[in-house]
């Protein structure tokens, strides 16, 4: 199951775990009112999981990708992991499913705060577009991951501040009317 918690001011290794001391949990109800889906799948399966089907019909997730992010598998990789680290938003949901390995989304809260969510084998997740956020490996540098998308893939990344764009603002909007 998702784990996920408030992180700490810490300018130390961006894959450290950055809890803060006491820890503050964060439930999966928490990250729903942020917009974000967590789903729990079977990763040894993804081929011909007819759950994973379902949600790709039901989501109109039509086309899909796997990356491997690790030094010995990715071009450019310490580039790579600087810039999925930069604090970022896209105009469509993020949608990652792990197949093997480990990390860390970066979201913020209502309040700007960073909410740290541990992914690891068989996590799905979406993150609605205009959130900021951010990726990083966690100490196991490591994972494998299905990207999914509604239609054709769309990798811009607008980084912070991107205020002004109408998906951070639509969701800017969803976040209001959640608080009532």
């Amino acid at each position: 199951m998702v784990e996920a918690w408030y992180m700490d001011e810490s300018p130390e290794d961006q894959r450290a775990p950055h809890r803060q001391r006491p820890n503050r949990a964060v439930s999966l109800e928490q990250l729903r009112r942020l917009g974000v889906v967590y789903r729990r799948l079977d990763a040894d399966i993804y081929e011909t999981d007819p759950c994973l089907k379902e949600i790709r019909r039901a989501e109109n997730y039509s086309w899909m990708d796997i990356v491997t992010i690790h030094k010995d598998k990715l071009p450019n990789y310490e580039e790579k992991i600087k810039t999925f680290y930069e604090e970022h938003l896209h105009l469509n949901d993020e949608i990652r499913y792990i197949l093997e390995g480990s990390g860390y989304f970066d979201v913020r809260d209502k309040d700007d705060k960073w909410i740290r969510i541990s992914m690891e084998k068989g996590d799905m997740i979406t993150l609605p577009a205009g959130m900021y956020h951010r990726f990083t490996l966690d100490e196991n540098n490591y994972v494998k991951a299905m990207r999914l998308f509604v239609g054709e893939p769309v990798w811009t990344a607008y980084n912070r501040p991107a205020d002004d764009l109408p998906a951070r603002k639509q969701y800017m909007k969803f976040l209001a009317e959640e608080a009532h």
